[in-house]
């Protein structure tokens, strides 16, 4: 991170599912471009874990995407501790389920919705309030490649993760006055622990999916934090109401 810009001093950002896969990559990121970060996720030792990791800037803190109490008092300690908010990432994804409209279960769909486009209207909820007091800032959804394009028998993945990109241009619509941008980032498949739901490692995982994008492989998590970072930052001043497409060229297809 030596020649990483500290395109985000000063910044204080609530990342959701910050405890592994892209939400953590995207904390250590905000930490390395100068922010202080706000490490929320439902499991509290990892949140803590990863807190400690990166040190006094950031705090950890438990945290229901789908219960709104739980959300606003999370924002209300990451307040507390920090003074401000400018930024949040809204990464939090359940474990996808198999299914068609027929066969997936009502509690599957509801707890997929719930978490990730339920939960990105939560979190906010109450986290654009103290945005606009601060002067403003930015939103970034994390949705996925299947926003775009759909796959056989995941319609709640793909569903939800639509919703969080037409969420993030309604936003941006609403909340323009307030100096605050919303968008949304797409990735394609990325070396995380969620491909190996389906996959023994990592590796099988690439050689599967790797030939459907474009560049030949799936991604890497630092590199969908470089495209957040990009999007929270002053650079990406300009950017509001878009989806960015991190997804190797496997929409392009």
């Amino acid at each position: 991170m030596s020649n990483v810009i500290p395109r985000l001093a000063g910044k204080v950002v609530f990342i959701t599912g910050a405890a592994s896969g892209i939400g953590s990559a995207i904390a250590r990121r905000c930490i390395g471009e100068g922010a202080s970060v706000i490490c929320a996720d439902h499991s509290t030792e990892g949140a803590l874990a990863l807190a400690d990791e990166l040190g006094r800037s950031a705090i950890g803190l438990t945290c229901d995407v789908t219960d709104g109490q739980s959300v606003k008092a999370a924002v209300e300690i990451g307040l507390k501790r920090f003074g401000r908010l400018d930024g949040l990432v809204h990464n939090a994804a359940a474990p996808s389920r198999d299914g068609t409209v027929v066969d997936l279960a009502e509690e599957q769909w509801r707890h997929e919705i719930g978490v990730s486009l339920t939960g990105a209207f939560l979190v906010s909820k109450h986290a654009l309030p103290p945005m606009a007091a601060a002067g403003g800032g930015s939103v970034v959804f994390i949705a996925s490649q299947f926003a775009h394009v759909a796959i056989g028998k995941a319609v709640a993945y793909c569903a939800a993760k639509a919703g969080l990109v037409q969420l993030a241009k309604a936003m941006a619509v609403d909340h323009a006055a307030d100096g605050i941008r919303v968008n949304s980032l797409s990735p394609g498949a990325v070396a995380t622990s969620r491909l190996l739901q389906r996959w023994p490692d990592l590796d099988a995982a690439n050689a599967a999916l790797g030939p459907a994008h474009l560049l030949g492989r799936i991604g890497q998590p630092n590199e969908i934090a470089a495209a957040t970072a990009f999007l929270l930052s002053s650079d990406a001043s300009f950017v509001t109401g878009t989806d960015l497409l991190v997804d190797g060229g496997y929409a392009t297809r």
